[in-house]
């Protein structure tokens, strides 16, 4: 596959997007004034300590929710005001989303899971058939399986499949790895990094998973909402304090 790196765009562009929580001294402020860009072809990553505020930055990013100020750019276009309606289009055929805990549907095999998707989307053409996709992430075989018949590094491929399976552009993933070993989160972040670089989609994953930024492109740290892009020797101190 071509690795199509070369050729990015921006595809997210936070400008001094902040989240507050209440108001008066009940307060809080979930994430500072933050500026993010997100390019396609590009793996990048926020790590950081639960409830510093990563989960609420990917959720305005994906149109889950609206910042209490500043401006998302999504593809050039400022989505910040736009309608429920508009988000819900914005979020169906722009983002793939893979949530904590993989967050398939129980009583679907494998393949409806997929197969939901179309009930949805009555138009638009898929650039991977759901056998190529299978096939890349290599859950031919469990095709006819139920999520409880499924390990949990294949309950995480599955997920991956489902967040493709719309062509989205971007893919936003929180802690994709949570419930995984080691040798099983590097091989699903590899696979998404395979599909940044190879696909040139965007994706972002949140972790606190020192474990497995030697795969990704660009690191962000987040901390007591505050996010800071992080060097080399940066990255190496995390890792260092994770030890």
């Amino acid at each position: 596959m071509q690795d199509f790196r070369v050729f990015r765009h921006t595809l997210v562009d936070l400008k001094q997007v902040t989240k507050v929580y209440g108001s008066g001294h009940t307060a809080v402020t979930a994430l500072h004034p933050t500026d993010f860009t997100l390019s396609s072809g590009e793996f990048a990553t926020v790590i950081g300590p639960s409830g510093s505020g990563k989960t609420t930055l990917l959720t305005i990013m994906g149109s889950l929710q609206q910042p209490t100020s500043g401006q998302v750019l999504i593809n050039g276009e400022d989505t910040t005001n736009y309608s429920e309606h508009q988000r819900t289009d914005l979020r169906f055929n722009t983002f793939g989303f893979m949530l904590q805990g993989s967050n398939l549907i129980p009583f679907l095999t494998v393949k409806d899971q997929l197969a939901l998707v179309d009930r949805f989307n009555h138009h638009k053409q898929h650039a991977m058939s759901m056998d190529s996709l299978f096939t890349m992430l290599g859950i031919t075989d469990l095709a006819r399986s139920y999520p409880a018949e499924l390990s949990g590094g294949e309950r995480q491929r599955v997920a991956i499949a489902r967040a493709l399976y719309n062509d989205p552009p971007i893919i936003l993933a929180d802690e994709p790895t949570a419930s995984l070993d080691t040798s099983r989160a590097l091989q699903v972040t590899e696979l998404l990094a395979t599909i940044a670089h190879k696909m040139n989609r965007g994706v972002v994953m949140i972790t606190h998973d020192t474990r497995l930024l030697d795969t990704v492109d660009t690191v962000y740290e987040m901390r007591d909402g505050v996010l800071k892009k992080l060097d080399a020797s940066g990255v190496q101190k995390i890792r260092a304090a994770a030890v």
